[in-house]
């Protein structure tokens, strides 16, 4: 596969988003590590997870457990896979999403999703989405203590303006490394911090790059422009979206949420897809 480069790193062009395998509709764990087993086979050595990443109360950490053990029983060598978690975003277990961007709280999360993940150092930690009560100066200064004692190797944000990635870059003394928005055929109203990303050589990684969980399969009747080019190269819309975001810049690494072994065996391909500068333009301009 493709690679490219995320802070001292080089990883698949295509990433794994794991949420949708820990969240409400979650598959038996069987399926889960057969479709992270899938992504490894395809390539991919770029997988994206987070302490929220759960169900019920009392299960915080649950995806980044089921990350961590299906790469340890992958029988393939994973020294090169890059397991990338967030916090700062909680589940209380009744189906909301509460934010704690506190220093101290940030600090204990991230030694806490190190054990859970049986690593000594999290290969790229991000501050999952800016916490309203708590200057982002101060939740992004927790990632830099972190840094430099070692917890973490790599810092990256999520959710983030163009003000706050220069904030953040500011802050870690320019070790800032990614920066985690949503972005699809469907959103686009963070091209502006994609095309920031280029200019700083950050990597960009959008999330639910299909359009989320529940429009991914809707996409290509929803954006006949996608799917007019799929049938053209005999190839599936989904493949189509993510080498559109590829080609837009370098510095982009989509990492669509998969739950399935063969909807993450395809979308892998889209790094073998390429298409033509007219079709970038027509694609951008739908």
């Amino acid at each position: 596969m493709e690679q490219r480069s995320l802070g001292t790193r080089t990883v698949s062009a295509i990433g794994l988003g794991g949420m949708p395998m820990s969240i409400e509709g979650r598959p038996d764990e069987d399926r889960s590590i057969a479709t992270i087993h899938a992504a490894l086979d395809a390539g991919v050595t770029l997988i994206d997870t987070a302490d929220a990443y759960h169900r019920d109360a009392g299960e915080v950490g649950h995806n980044e457990e089921l990350i961590a053990r299906a790469v340890r029983s992958w029988g393939g060598d994973s020294s090169q896979v890059l397991i990338a978690t967030k916090g700062g975003h909680l589940r209380p277990g009744d189906g909301s999403w509460t934010k704690n961007g506190r220093p101290e709280y940030l600090k204990e999360a991230a030694k806490a999703s190190a054990q859970r993940m049986g690593v000594e150092a999290i290969g790229l930690y991000q501050f999952h989405r800016p916490d309203p009560d708590v200057p982002y100066a101060e939740s992004v200064g927790a990632l830099r203590d972190l840094l430099d004692e070692g917890v973490i190797q790599m810092a990256g944000i999520s959710n983030a303006d163009v003000s706050q990635i220069d904030e953040a870059n500011e802050v870690l003394g320019g070790r800032l490394v990614s920066v985690q928005n949503q972005f699809s055929p469907a959103f686009r109203s963070s091209q502006g911090e994609l095309e920031h990303c280029a200019r700083l050589g950050v990597a960009f990684l959008p999330w639910s790059p299909l359009g989320g969980i529940s429009n991914a399969a809707e996409l290509g009747s929803r954006h006949a422009a996608f799917q007019r080019v799929a049938d053209e190269h005999g190839v599936s819309v989904q493949q189509v979206a993510l080498a559109w975001e590829l080609a837009l810049a370098p510095v982009v690494l989509p990492i669509p949420g998969s739950s399935r072994p063969q909807s993450i065996t395809d979308s892998a391909r889209a790094a073998e897809l390429r298409l033509s500068a007219d079709e970038v333009a027509a694609l951008s301009e739908a």
